[in-house]
């Protein structure tokens, strides 16, 4: 067994217009003041990231890094979720994803903008020394999700066949240069649970690019059983999201959420330690695993602020790290292999 890294922290909530949070250097300053050791950056962010020039120049990339490495951060890995949520996007959802991409562009220039920022991703990640990056997938069938009205022989087949047609490039493109896509599991995506996961290797002969970022909140809140969903696929876990969430239906509400807010749903994201995620077995079974990478804090949460959301994750995520150990509690006890003793306890002798 290996040791998890961390603490971690996603900075894509944390940017505001005001100081501290509207550049990396101060932005990167606070989270490390906080306690925080690595960093994951969005890449679409820029007044924290100029995807291109670190995708052109390696000399910008180890600049870039080197600003973070004085603070104390390192660079865990990039994170390109809207980027990916635009690669394979139903019409319907053109106008609301319309903040993700440039002014101006439709249909096929969309797929085509998002693909260069995804290979721009790779490149960028080769120059910063990174090996994954985290995406949602897009999609094209999230709104069919309820199986009524019927939905017609092949359709669900024919959505992941498109999907991984446009990903499909894209991870050979990771896999030539040593990186994965890790994959967040998340509604609004057609890669939501372990199932649509599947269908999606088995449409790409189980691409060795494609990976698997871990965030439990997201199964709270579809009542999946997240402990055993480490179990299945711990081989394609790349990242490591911590976040809470919480699960309180009541006789108005449920899982659909009834169109409220996120205060008024039944799932709602929460601060560490204030949801209903049992971390403890989180964190147990992703060691157990062999996960050796970092755990990264995700602050989502409709009641508490992200200063003392932040404030609170470091030493959360900290205190839940596992320092796995190389021996067995009971060695002292044990004794060297000797065959005719073991044989004689075996009553063979």
């Amino acid at each position: 067994m290996k040791t998890i890294k961390g603490p971690g922290i996603f900075l894509a909530q944390f940017v505001r217009p005001d100081p501290p949070f509207n550049s990396i250097e101060s932005l990167g300053k606070w989270v490390a003041d906080l306690g925080y050791t690595g960093v994951q950056i969005p890449t679409w962010e820029k007044s924290l990231f100029d995807l291109e020039k670190v995708a052109e120049s390696k000399t910008y990339a180890d600049e870039y890094a080197g600003k973070l490495r004085e603070l104390g951060l390192e660079i865990i890995e990039l994170g390109s979720y809207l980027q990916g949520q635009v690669l394979a996007m139903h019409p319907a959802y053109a106008d609301g994803f319309a903040p993700f991409y440039p002014d101006g562009l439709k249909g096929a220039e969309i797929t085509e903008w998002a693909t260069d920022q995804l290979r721009k991703s790779v490149k960028a990640s080769v120059n910063l020394g990174t090996k994954n990056i985290s995406a949602m997938s897009g999609g094209f069938a999230w709104h069919m999700i309820y199986p009524w009205p019927q939905r017609p022989a092949g359709l669900i087949d024919e959505a992941f066949t498109e999907l991984a047609r446009r990903w499909r490039p894209i991870l050979d493109f990771a896999h030539e240069n040593g990186v994965t896509y890790g994959y967040e599991l998340h509604p609004g995506s057609d890669l939501y649970d372990g199932a649509t996961f599947e269908m999606f290797l088995d449409k790409t002969n189980n691409h060795p690019a494609a990976g698997i970022t871990y965030d439990a909140s997201h199964f709270v809140l579809q009542q999946l059983d997240y402990v055993e969903f480490i179990k299945l696929y711990s081989d394609r876990i790349r990242a490591f999201h911590v976040k809470d969430a919480e699960f309180l239906p009541t006789g108005r509400v449920g899982v659909y959420g009834g169109y409220q807010d996120w205060r008024g749903r039944a799932g709602r994201f929460r601060s560490l330690g204030d949801g209903q995620v049992d971390f403890k077995r989180v964190f147990t079974a992703m060691t157990e695993a062999g996960y050796d990478g970092w755990a990264i804090l995700e602050w989502e949460c409709c009641i508490k602020s992200p200063e003392q959301g932040a404030r609170e994750g470091a030493p959360f995520i900290r205190d839940h790290i596992i320092e796995a150990t190389q021996v067995a509690f009971d060695d002292f006890a044990g004794g060297g292999s000797d065959k005719k003793r073991n044989r004689r306890i075996l009553g063979l002798e």
